[in-house]
């Protein structure tokens, strides 16, 4: 889902992630560090379930850019 703001949003049971495509500097973190929630050669690319959510907020959380950030379910968001 694509807010109006250039972030797409894909929602997990546990986490969501936002990704904001303008800020990438494509250093490929996300996909290295997680490639069974990050695989640009499948649609949707981010697949939140794909992983607990402690690893991957741990995975977003390297982002150098800032285009990857979450929401826990329990509201606890980060960049």
């Amino acid at each position: 889902m694509n807010d109006g703001s250039g972030k797409k949003t894909y929602e997990g049971q546990s986490v969501t992630v936002t990704f904001e495509a303008g800020r990438c500097r494509h250093a490929a973190e996300c996909v290295q560090g997680l490639p069974e929630v990050f695989d640009t050669a499948r649609r949707p690319w981010i697949r939140p379930d794909g992983a607990t959510a402690d690893r991957l907020v741990e995975v977003v959380r390297r982002c150098p850019s800032g285009a990857l950030q979450y929401r826990l379910a329990d509201g606890e968001t980060g960049p």
